[in-house]
């Protein structure tokens, strides 16, 4: 039996009982992370005065995976876009739902970009902070984006994009209620918003393209995570097609 059959059939819901809550996972965690509260400095995005329009079935039919990329970069309102498509608060609240689906309500993922080349941004990794919706600099880097190619296992569509986002998973908040089946449903959750961003990326005639294959270590170190208690689950570069 591999570590995959394991892993499905110790976390399955059977009709004779719920697997137990390991005690581990009783631990209040927060629905927000934030790097502006440290003292990082906040970078507050252009927004757009209207949304704009497109039809759903056009979008959902073009949507391609693009692996190459021009040189522009891109604008300050697209990334504000793609960032909101993907994780931004449609009601506020005291459990505030988003644009994705999230098992429980928890939103145990968490967004940064490695903007390379991004419309009066600074080269560098930034934390997309909610409820506020705004970037908080976690490290400025003028070489963010060969570093996200080398952590992506040396993919060239990395280095041609104009940015690069990284999902990671805050496993106790969404562990706190469902223990180690948690494991399954942040991924679905990572899932969710990043079909999000790519349609986002299609209606704004951007291309972008998923990314699963990435080394764990450098990854987490790119985007500052400790790889336990948050570890990077998903990735996707977004840029101009070529």
């Amino acid at each position: 039996m591999t570590l995959l059959h394991e892993y499905q059939n110790g976390t399955a819901y059977r009709r004779e009982g719920l697997p137990a809550k390991d005690p581990h996972w009783q631990q209040g965690v927060g629905p927000f992370k934030s790097y502006a509260e440290g003292g990082a400095r906040v970078l507050a995005l252009q927004r757009p005065s209207t949304w704009p329009k497109a039809d759903l079935w056009e979008t959902l039919g073009a949507r391609r995976s693009h692996r190459r990329f021009a040189e522009g970069p891109l604008a300050q309102q697209d990334l504000m876009l793609l960032l909101w498509a993907a994780q931004g608060i449609t009601q506020p609240g005291p459990w505030p739902f988003r644009t994705a689906p999230s098992a429980g309500a928890l939103y145990p993922v968490e967004t940064y970009v490695c903007a390379a080349r991004v419309e009066g941004i600074r080269p560098g990794v930034y934390h997309w902070e909610l409820p506020e919706g705004r970037l908080a600099l976690v490290a400025g880097r003028n070489d963010v984006s060969a570093a996200a190619r080398s952590a992506c296992l040396g993919q060239d569509m990395v280095s041609q994009a104009a940015a690069t986002f990284v999902w990671s998973a805050v496993w106790a908040r969404s562990g706190q209620k469902y223990g180690d089946r948690a494991l399954r449903y942040v991924y679905l959750d990572a899932g969710h918003l990043a079909e999000n961003l790519h349609l986002a990326a299609t209606a704004l005639g951007l291309g972008a393209c998923m990314i699963g294959a990435f080394l764990d270590d450098a990854m987490n170190d790119l985007v500052g995570v400790d790889g336990d208690d948050e570890a990077v689950v998903y990735a996707a570069c977004v840029g101009r097609p070529k």
